[in-house]
């Protein structure tokens, strides 16, 4: 057969489609109509720099997120970065109660209480039932003022300024100092998120969606509570037992990052897992905020407290600070044969 020097057209179509996917494959892929061949680091907000989760689509070259050390080292700073810009650095107070005295009408139930409650620390209030304690806590965050009788005379100072005083909001002192209640009172019909960020509302406080789903997280974490729930954050948080109930509103109260968080015998209605993790939670907030709790347990208030106030009311006289001070000298030696008696379960 000749040579024929002009192939035919199917050929030179089929050598065409050669090189043009050779050159495909050495050719730079083409730029999208939403990129920049070269982008340029935009300035940004300190709240936009919030590191993606392991979950998020696009993860961005770096520390290897994947790696759950590393994923929670990076949300710690995420969470930290969105109070910063919501709440300003968070810093424990120190709560200082100066002769406070208490009424309901004529009835004198508190006498010249004094305590000093460290910034940092666990201050348990212990004492038999009756002698002032819840009543003392409930003054602390001014919710002894909601009874149409109540009264009192007295200082309570956050970090040296009055929460009594002229031009002090009673939203704020509470959102500074927040308050566990002894049954779990979560919203029913909120989801388990929303309850988390109910404060914010409350405080007419303005946050992005990352913003919120970083506190989500953190809170509920920091409330041992994350694990158990973060398939289900939209349930009703109704719809969870009682221990999980009253770690979410540790959750809640974490949200608004308090000063001090108040607990009025927060585990008296739950079962030793329940109880053990609330304690387990104490004890991871310390140092972080200052924390007030009424017990009935002496091992409980031996196991989690830095520091002790053993209150008692003679029959028919008003309460009253007997001894107060380290917690593991109390318990060890205490100074007053009565707090031995107490702490030994020898009455109350």
């Amino acid at each position: 057969m000749a040579f024929n020097p002009f192939p035919s057209r199917r050929v030179r179509d089929a050598s065409a489609a050669a090189a043009a996917s050779a050159a495909a494959m050495t050719a730079e892929p083409p730029t999208l109509p939403f990129e920049s061949p070269d982008p340029a680091p935009a300035a940004v907000s300190s709240s936009a720099q919030l590191l993606p989760g392991p979950a998020d689509p696009f993860v961005p070259a770096g520390p290897d997120f994947t790696d759950p050390a590393v994923y929670e080292r990076a949300r710690r700073e995420r969470a930290q970065v969105v109070r910063e810009d919501l709440f300003g650095a968070p810093v424990a107070g120190q709560l200082v109660a100066e002769e406070i005295t208490a009424w309901f009408g004529d009835h004198l139930v508190l006498d010249r209480v004094s305590l000093t409650m460290d910034a940092g620390k666990v201050t348990a209030l212990i004492g038999p039932s009756g002698c002032g304690k819840s009543t003392f806590l409930r003054i602390l965050n001014r919710m002894h003022e909601q009874v149409p009788s109540a009264s009192l005379a007295g200082q309570v100072r956050l970090d040296g300024a009055d929460i009594y005083g002229r031009g002090e909001k009673v939203t704020a002192v509470r959102a500074r100092i927040g308050m566990i209640f002894q049954k779990p009172n979560p919203f029913p019909a909120k989801s388990i998120y929303d309850n988390v960020i109910a404060g914010l509302a409350l405080m007419g406080m303005r946050a992005s969606r990352a913003q919120k789903d970083a506190l989500v997280e953190d809170c509920l974490r920091k409330a041992a509570l994350w694990d158990e729930v973060k398939d289900r954050l939209d349930a009703p948080g109704g719809g969870l037992s009682g221990g999980q109930q009253q770690r979410l509103c540790i959750a809640r109260s974490l949200a608004v990052s308090p000063q001090v968080l108040l607990m009025d015998e927060p585990c008296s209605a739950l079962d030793p897992t329940s109880t053990r993790r609330v304690e387990e939670t104490i004890a991871s907030l310390r140092d972080q905020v200052t924390v007030v709790i009424v017990t009935h347990n002496m091992q409980q208030a031996a196991r989690v407290s830095d520091q002790c106030a053993f209150f008692l009311a003679a029959q028919g006289e008003p309460g009253g600070i007997v001894e107060y001070g380290d917690t593991t000298a109390m318990f060890e030696k205490p100074k007053d044969p009565r707090t031995l008696d107490y702490v030994n379960g020898r009455f109350g």
